[in-house]
C-alpha cells in the first residue's frame, strides 16, 4: 500500500508564493520520477514540473522561472516552490510518483489526492 500525501495549498494574492510538499509512504522499494500536475475545471490535467531519480528536471513553459521543484530522496518527498503566482495558476495540484513496491516491483504511477491552489487578482 502506497500513499502520497500533499500539503501546502491555499489562497494567495497574485505575486505571492506557496510551497507544496508531497510525501510518499508505504512499502516503497524504489522511487523513480516525482512530479506535480495541475487541473483546472473543464480542462485536462497538465504537467507542471517533474524531477527524475537522477535529478533531471522538466518544467512547463508557463511556470519556468517562477516555480522550482526539488526532492528529498531520503524522505521520498517532492516539493514545489511557487513564486510570482498568477491567477491563471489557480488549479488543483496533484503529486505524482513513479515507483516500485516490495509487493510489486514493476514501477507504476501513484497519485496524491490533490491540493487546491487559488490565486486572487
Amino acid at each position: 500500500q502506497v500513499q502520497l500525501v500533499e500539503s501546502g495549498g491555499g489562497l494567495v494574492q497574485a505575486g505571492g508564493s506557496l510551497r507544496l510538499s508531497c510525501e510518499a509512504s508505504g512499502s516503497i522499494f524504489s522511487v523513480n520520477a516525482m512530479g506535480w500536475y495541475r487541473q483546472c475545471p473543464g480542462k485536462q490535467r497538465e504537467l507542471v514540473a517533474a524531477i527524475s531519480g537522477g535529478g533531471k528536471i522538466n518544467y512547463a513553459d508557463s511556470v519556468k522561472g517562477r516555480f522550482t521543484i526539488s526532492r528529498d530522496n531520503a524522505k521520498n518527498t517532492v516539493y514545489l516552490q511557487m513564486s510570482s503566482l498568477k491567477p491563471e495558476d489557480t488549479a488543483v495540484y496533484y503529486c505524482n510518483a513513479n515507483l516500485a513496491t516490495y509487493y510489486y516491483t514493476r514501477t507504476r504511477d501513484y497519485w496524491g489526492q490533490g491540493t487546491q491552489v487559488t490565486v486572487s487578482s
